[in-house]
Parts: C-alpha cells; structure tokens; sequence
C-alpha cells in the first residue's frame, strides 16, 4: 500500500508516464499524480499533501521555477523536496533553481536509475522507512524506459502551429548536460543539431522536419541510441534562440544500402505539447524550407 504521495508535472503526457511508470515499478510505497502545467499542479497542491514534487522548467501558464517560488512561500511545502527534471540544463539556470530552492536538478534525457537515485537522495530516511514497513526494498525492474513501448508508440495528433550529479548547494549544482553543445545554422538548407540522449551526444545535419518528427543525418563513427531511447533535439531557431525538444528514437536506417555505409539516418518523434516550442518549431521550419528552394 502506497504511503507516501509524489506529484509529477510536465506538459509532455510522455514524459510524466514515464516518471510515473518508473516510479511504480521501483517505489510502491509511492503514489504518484500528474499536472501537465505549474498552474494545475499549484491548485492540486493547495488542496491536498504531496511528500515529493518532480517537475519539469519549461511549461504553459506557469513554469517549474514560478511553481519552486510559490512552494518554497507555503509553510507546508518549506522543506519538501523539489526535482526539477528539464532539458535546461546551462549552469545560469541551475544556479537560479538553487537560489529558489531545488532539491535536485536531473537533466533530460535521464535514465531510470538516473531518476531512482535522485528519489533515494532526497526522500532520504522517509522513503527507507515506508519501503522497509512496507516489506519492499529499493531494487526495481531492469529498465522502465523498455516497457514504456506501448506508450511511445501511440498515434499523436500534430499540435497546432502556434546523470551523476552534484548535490544541490549554491554555486556548485551542476548538472550532467550543463555544456550543452550549441548547434548553429549553416547557409543554405543545411542544419546542425546535437541530439542528447542519456549517455551520450550525437551530432548530426537536418535533412527534414516537421511538427511532429525531425531526420537527421550522422556520421557512423559515433555512439548511436536504440530504438525508443529518449532524446532532446537542440536547435538553433534564429537569432540566438534555442529549442530544446523532447522526443525518443523512431527509426534508424542506414543512408546507403551498403553494409560499411558511412551515415546512418535518424527519425526523432516529438512529444513536447507546450504552444510556445510548437511555435518556435513552426518558425524554425519556415526557415528551413525556405532555405532548401
């Protein structure tokens, strides 16, 4: 029986199912309820107790960052723990959050040990306690992320065009993916990314994109992800704006029919529904076609 309570918030339904599902498969003693946005989850916790929030930054209506002020202003939330789990990952924003008073940063794309060690870290005693009454230990399945297929692969709708980590003290927060590579826009067509997945970073060229998927080209020499392997897409939008968005592997395929091929082609599906990077995608994809005629 579940003991504790633990809210989750992000805009992406992916991603909030997939703290979720890893959260039940590792903690039982945690129940777990979501929020798409800072606003919901604010009225959610103004009406009942949560032991733990998981948050993401970048929302609608009210960011993780406005959600960490107002909590840290309500004397029941004073001293609950905060993760704030987002792409933004450059060490201006880390600081920010600590002065707030975040209780762990976890940089997307994360792992299921990633996110159960940070769980561990600041639930603490309260979290072996309820596990240890409960007759469960802290051991969980091998990978959350593979059972989560079911999920990534459902049909979405296009939207409208609208981790080893320090411990959180001022100043010295910095998170896994704080250097994120900076990708720049090439003259004509060509288009550089940087895709991040847990362990690794690939490098590659836009070759299409479009509201719901981006392709990309790669040079084989490096560390390629699996199928289904979470991912944030880093694109330069134009003048010096960045969009980081989340997504997961859809496809690879070789870019010749050759088994020594020298490119390998990358289908990364979004699953971001905030209007404002669906917005930013929509300009960056005006840019890109225009530059292809």
């Amino acid at each position: 029986m579940a003991t504790l309570k633990a809210l989750v918030v992000d805009d992406a339904s992916f991603v909030r199912d997939l703290v979720k599902r890893t959260i039940r498969q590792r903690f039982p003693v945690i129940e777990t309820t979501d929020a798409q946005n800072g606003r919901r989850a604010q009225s959610l916790m103004s009406r009942g107790m949560f032991d733990l929030i998981l948050c993401d930054w970048e929302m609608p209506e009210m960011s993780g960052l406005e959600l960490l002020q107002w909590m840290r202003q309500q004397p029941q939330y004073e001293k609950v723990p905060f993760i704030m789990i987002t792409s933004r990952g450059d060490k201006s924003h880390v600081i920010e959050a600590v002065k707030e008073g975040v209780s762990e940063y976890l940089g997307k794309p994360f792992s299921p040990d990633g996110l159960s060690k940070k769980i561990i870290k600041v639930m603490g005693s309260t979290l072996t306690t309820a596990m240890g009454q409960s007759g469960k230990s802290m051991a969980g399945p091998a990978d959350a992320f593979k059972e989560s297929a079911a999920l990534l692969t459902q049909k979405r709708e296009p939207a409208p065009a609208q981790e080893s980590q320090p411990t959180p003290t001022a100043g010295a927060l910095v998170p896994q993916s704080a250097e994120v590579p900076k990708p720049t826009m090439a003259k004509g067509a060509m288009s550089l990314a940087s895709i991040r997945f847990a362990d690794s970073t690939l490098k590659s060229v836009v070759k299409d994109i479009n509201l719901t998927e981006v392709r990309v080209i790669a040079k084989r020499d490096q560390t390629f992800p699996g199928i289904l392997d979470q991912a944030v897409v880093d694109i330069e939008t134009g003048e010096g704006q960045m969009a980081r968005l989340n997504g997961y592997v859809h496809q690879l395929q070789a870019v010749d029919k050759r088994k020594d091929a020298d490119f390998v082609s990358v289908t990364i599906r979004f699953v971001d529904e905030d209007p404002k990077k669906m917005e930013d995608l929509s300009r960056f994809i005006a840019r890109f076609r225009a530059g292809k005629r």
